[in-house]
């Protein structure tokens, strides 16, 4: 393994990465503050990418970079005010239903109204081109730029939640709620908020996801499987739990996928001899490369059975 293929390597898994933390984060942090597992966690991030694209082409990139957001924030409190709210108390399976449900509904009006092929959703003319060559390999300035945003966001919201007085009453509504409501707050409309501020970091994930990758109706299906991988592998509830658990799938995944060795060629690197034909196993014959997708779902498979609270888990439910 070369240097060159290492460090651009390293370079692509934490940029691809950071963009599953900004997804992730949303989903975690309304998680870890109403209990809710959002399934149409996704679709949100979906809606950010064509209301950017939407805007981008009416008021230019920059400003709906900050509009987008807002919108998708607010379609999600608006959501959890004439819907959600109804069924939580209820319990889980009925929040998982309708947000399932709402999943559809997002993806159907979306293919409506933009239609089912991709739209030219492309990146502002200061993001084009490279923002570096090393060894001879360009870094694009787009993938830099998802890597800037995602930190900033993980800094602002720990600022929120453990420096602001928001923060606190946050924090302390989902612990005591009612001793908070007591204290004059409206705890429904602190969870309001958490809500539509969630879906307002999946809206900004889909802004610059958008025109970083591609925007089609099914950008949303593409990777809503591997965010809750991350969810889970991180720690239900766990923002911290997230942010290494996107790492380190984002980094795992990248390398994997420009690995072009086969399994056989990995144990004789090894030091162990084995061929498809002396073992009788075909699988012996795949590339890292072909295997690379089922590796978050392996990661999930083996924490849920050695540590089900994840990495940095908390909570038990």
């Amino acid at each position: 393994m070369s240097l060159e293929f290492f460090t651009i390597s390293l370079l692509n898994g934490v940029s691809y990465g950071l963009l599953l933390f900004m997804l992730s984060s949303g989903l975690t942090l309304i998680f870890s503050m109403m209990g809710v597992l959002n399934f149409a966690h996704t679709s949100f991030y979906m809606l950010g990418a064509y209301f950017a694209y939407t805007l981008s082409g009416a008021i230019g990139f920059w400003p709906a970079l900050f509009i987008a957001p807002l919108l998708v924030g607010a379609l999600g409190a608006l959501f959890e005010r004439l819907c959600l709210r109804r069924v939580h108390q209820f319990g889980h399976v009925p929040e998982l239903l309708i947000t399932f449900g709402l999943s559809y509904l997002i993806l159907e009006v979306v293919q409506l109204v933009w239609g089912r092929g991709t739209v030219p959703y492309g990146l502002p003319p200061q993001l084009q081109g490279p923002l570096f060559t090393l060894y001879g390999t360009q870094f694009p300035k787009s993938r830099s730029f998802v890597m800037l945003v995602a930190v900033c966001m993980l800094v602002a919201v720990w600022l929120l939640l453990t420096r602001t007085r928001i923060g606190l009453v946050i924090q302390a509504a989902l612990k005591q709620p009612h001793m908070v409501e007591a204290l004059g707050h409206n705890v429904p409309r602190v969870f309001m908020l958490v809500f539509g501020g969630g879906c307002a970091l999946a809206g900004l994930a889909g802004v610059i996801g958008g025109n970083t990758y591609i925007t089609e109706p099914a950008m949303a299906m593409s990777v809503g499987s591997i965010i809750f991988v991350v969810v889970v592998v991180g720690g239900l509830g766990s923002l911290a739990g997230a942010f290494l658990a996107s790492l380190l799938i984002g980094i795992v995944q990248t390398f994997a996928v420009a690995i072009d060795f086969s399994w056989a060629d990995v144990l004789a690197q090894l030091g162990l001899k084995a061929t498809p034909e002396t073992f009788g196993w075909p699988v012996l014959s795949l590339t890292v490369a072909q295997v690379a997708p089922i590796l978050p779902y392996l990661f999930l498979v083996l924490m849920l059975i050695f540590r089900p609270k994840g990495l940095l888990g908390t909570r038990e439910d």
